[in-house]
């Protein structure tokens, strides 16, 4: 196999390398728990846009770097999006946006051009869940193909806690990817899903040990990317071709939805003292 690697633009706060016919991205903000800046949305973005294009590249691999897959939307800049709109709202003059709102919505640019791109991503797609997914670390994976789960990692998906709505099509894909009653419990009550869980529910394939998770992924994305590329592409639109109407509806009603809620006084507040000390991918979110 031949073994490529590069580090994205953007002061590495995303890594990608290439064995074989496999793209491995790879979330690198380890001290904020790969939580997810505008500057990551877009990198990550790109990544994925890049691979798309690559006929080189049969298949591609997503994972975190140190002991979380992701914390989802860096939670300063959510806040930081609520204390704008709540300004807005009440005719005071805004504080100046820094160009980069990463609000973990619809309206947010950089969170739109990441879930268009991996919501279109032509090609197989899997995710090697190497520690908690918090919020996006969880929604992400209904848009994968394939998700293999560290036994030692959790999910949650926070957004009744912080008070806001669920993002990224959840609403619509978790019930398809999980049953309609348990994506209910994950959506509803913000109470964390063990890997074994997330297994028994059909949101991952299977739970590996930590140390061979990685490679197990990569070992079945290289089996995948060696099939005919066309073969590979068609029979993925196949598969997907019939949700991406409703995720569309999804992610147009959980935008308003999100804008809604996000707007209303002291949400900023909620968001960032919104979960105890057991959450603490989510609260790693914050700067170092």
């Amino acid at each position: 196999m031949v073994e490529t690697s590069s580090p994205a633009a953007t002061d590495e706060i995303l890594l990608t390398s290439t064995t074989g016919r496999v793209r491995l991205i790879t979330l690198n903000r380890p001290r904020q728990a790969n939580a997810f800046s505008a500057a990551l949305y877009l990198a990550a973005a790109a990544a994925l846009n890049e691979a798309a294009s690559d006929d080189a590249i049969g298949a591609v691999v997503l994972t975190g770097n140190g002991r979380h897959f992701s914390a989802g939307t860096d939670l300063v800049e959510m806040a930081a999006q609520a204390a704008r709109m709540n300004a807005e709202t009440s005719g005071a003059k805004p504080a100046p946006a820094n160009g980069d709102n990463a609000s973990g919505e619809e309206g947010s640019v950089p969170f739109n051009a990441f879930l268009d791109a991996l919501s279109s991503f032509p090609k197989p797609l899997l995710a090697a869940v190497n520690g908690s997914g918090v919020g996006l670390g969880l929604t992400m994976l209904a848009h994968c193909d394939i998700v293999l789960i560290s036994e030692n990692a959790r999910l949650l998906a926070p957004f009744t806690a912080m008070g806001v709505a669920p993002e990224a099509a959840s609403s619509y894909l978790l019930p398809r990817r999980m049953g309609a009653q348990r994506a209910a419990k994950a959506l509803l009550s913000a109470e964390w899903i063990t890997a074994a869980e997330a297994v028994e529910s059909g949101l991952a394939l299977r739970a590996c040990p930590p140390d061979q998770l990685l490679a197990e992924t990569m070992a079945l994305a290289t089996t995948i990317a060696e099939r005919p590329l066309a073969s590979l592409i068609a029979t993925k639109r196949l598969i997907r071709d019939a949700e991406r109407a409703g995720i569309e509806r999804a992610r147009k009603a959980e935008g308003e939805a999100f804008r809604e809620l996000l707007a209303r006084p002291a949400i900023g507040d909620a968001i960032l003292g919104r979960l105890g000390p057991r959450d603490e991918a989510a609260t790693a979110s914050a700067p170092a």
